[in-house]
């Protein structure tokens, strides 16, 4: 009778230490970063607290980089890092449309987060993020990049907006999150957390060349000045036949036109593949993003779609984010 062999375990855990070691190693470099938040508002009875997140230190003098809707309606608070140092917070700017926001403290004793590009980020890679959810000060979740420039719609001071370009992934996420680090292997931040669109969808803004420009635009201005389309959308990879036809491998399909939007009223319709927008080849979110800043307000922006086979130039005319900042 054979003796039942003893089972590997070096070899069963050789990919589970791997694993484990990226996770710690990461952890352990980006959770110095990443800052607990509370904003707070002023009563007759004293200050009192409006929202609360995470943020992430990015400058040597105390800027960090958080959620809109985390600091939506305040303009002060204070953050604590995992060290235990404390900090008073004033808002710098907020940026509704790409759910990002700046605010200020002292300068602290860590130092500032290194920024990746997001652009970089494959479906399938792995992610670490970094909050304080629930309150629970440097929690850490892994996961996978599940997709990538995602356009979702969300309701802010009443109104219907779209976040585009967003990076969607499996890492477990829930409201304290918001405003938490996401990481790639190498510690490098490619994202802001955001549970904006509820629990059990883990987004993040991605750090890329489009929301650099955002947050230069917070910090010298406090504000973004963003034109505005309502579309809600998705890469999208065209087919032998359109490659050939176009020229093009991929478009942005869209998968909804909001109700009254300039997109609407340039005749954009869902389902419709956006292949050009002001001559230049649309991919994915940012590629038109970077075209909807402050000097296309109220400028005809022509649109190139595939619909039901055929190529239609549209124009539309951006208006200007209401609300924003």
């Amino acid at each position: 009778m054979e003796q039942a062999q003893e089972p590997n375990t070096a070899a069963d855990d050789g990919p589970l230490d791997s694993y484990s070691e990226t996770v710690m190693r990461v952890a352990e470099t980006v959770t110095p970063h990443v800052a607990a938040i509370e904003m707070t508002g002023n009563h007759r009875n004293g200050r009192f607290r409006m929202g609360a997140g995470s943020a992430v230190l990015f400058t040597e003098d105390g800027y960090l980089l958080t959620n809109s809707h985390v600091v939506a309606g305040t303009h002060q608070g204070h953050a604590a890092f995992a060290d235990g140092s404390r900090t008073d917070l004033e808002l710098v700017g907020a940026d509704p449309l790409s759910d990002l926001a700046v605010v200020h403290g002292r300068a602290p004793k860590v130092a500032p987060a290194q920024f990746g590009d997001a652009e970089t980020l494959r479906v399938g890679q792995l992610v670490i993020a970094v909050g304080n959810p629930l309150g629970l000060a440097g929690s850490v979740t892994a996961g996978v990049v599940s997709g990538l420039g995602r356009a979702i719609p969300v309701w802010s001071s009443g109104n219907r907006r779209v976040i585009e370009d967003v990076i969607q992934t499996d890492a477990a996420l829930n409201a304290g999150s918001s405003g938490g680090a996401l990481a790639d292997t190498h510690g490098r931040i490619v994202g802001i957390n955001t549970a904006v669109a509820g629990a059990g969808l883990g987004l993040a803004v991605p750090i890329n060349t489009t929301t650099r420009r955002i947050i230069s635009a917070l910090l010298k201005d406090g504000r973004v000045r963003r034109a505005y389309l309502g579309v809600v959308s998705t890469p999208f990879r065209l087919n032998a036949s359109a490659v050939i036809r176009t020229g093009q491998r991929d478009g942005l399909r869209v998968v909804e036109v909001l109700a009254g939007s300039p997109a609407d009223r340039g005749g954009l319709r869902a389902g419709d593949v956006i292949l050009t927008a002001g001559s230049r080849p649309v991919s994915n979110a940012e590629s038109l993003q970077k075209l909807l800043f402050a000097d296309a307000i109220g400028q005809p922006l022509p649109i190139r779609v595939l619909r039901d086979g055929q190529e239609v130039d549209i124009v539309a005319v951006p208006d200007e984010m209401a609300g924003n900042g």
